[in-house]
């Protein structure tokens, strides 16, 4: 079982994001503050369970939080301040968001932004340590799954409703053939560099 809390006498928010690695669509990023009585024996990293089953722990998570939000950055502010500062951009608006303002933050990964004068924490693997974290975690990656699944109506030949704009192959090949969107990152790679002098064809 994971963490309830690192230091009971403070009012924590676990942070997490989703979307980091994606071609396409806005990084989103979630902050909840549990109880520090919370537990639960299925709610881990949101990479570590099915589908289902998040959309299953988002309802848990929401219910039993004391506050939590949810916010996103857009494909063209990722552009101009990069992948990793939009990340944290991301968990500072939904930090911001949240009814009640925590005095410590849980932040999964090595680095991180300071929030204002909030003491921050960060935690490697956090989402499979920290209950906040991990709550964080299964937040950002469903609404931000909801999120690609309305735009792939839109855009229907990338396949958002499988890769949710994750550089699977179908996705490539989807760019090659149509080109990009306003929804894709220009400032990534969409398409792998031609190995050797074989062609886009090949790699086919």
């Amino acid at each position: 079982m994971l963490a309830a809390y690192l230091n009971k006498k403070n009012i924590e928010a676990g942070c997490d994001e989703a979307g980091r690695g994606c071609l396409a669509g806005p990084v989103f990023a979630a902050a909840v503050i549990l109880p520090t009585n919370f537990k639960s024996n299925i709610l881990t990293d949101s990479k570590l369970v099915d589908e289902a089953t998040r959309y299953e722990l988002r309802e848990l998570v929401k219910e039993k939080s004391i506050a939590w939000a949810v916010a996103h950055v857009k494909p063209h502010e990722i552009d101009r301040i990069n992948i990793l500062n939009a990340s944290f951009l991301a968990m500072h608006r939904a930090i911001k968001k949240l009814e009640v303002q925590p005095n410590s933050l849980l932040i999964d990964g090595n680095r991180f932004n300071p929030y204002k004068k909030i003491q921050h924490h960060c935690i490697i693997k956090g989402d499979s340590k920290y209950f906040s974290i991990a709550a964080a975690s299964i937040l950002a990656k469903t609404y931000r799954d909801d999120y690609m699944k309305r735009k792939a109506k839109k855009f229907p030949q990338y396949s958002w409703t499988s890769n949710k704009g994750y550089p699977t192959i179908a996705h490539r090949k989807a760019i090659k053939e149509f080109g990009p969107t306003e929804m894709h990152r220009r400032s990534f790679k969409l398409l792998p560099d031609p190995v050797q002098g074989v062609l886009f064809d090949k790699w086919d």
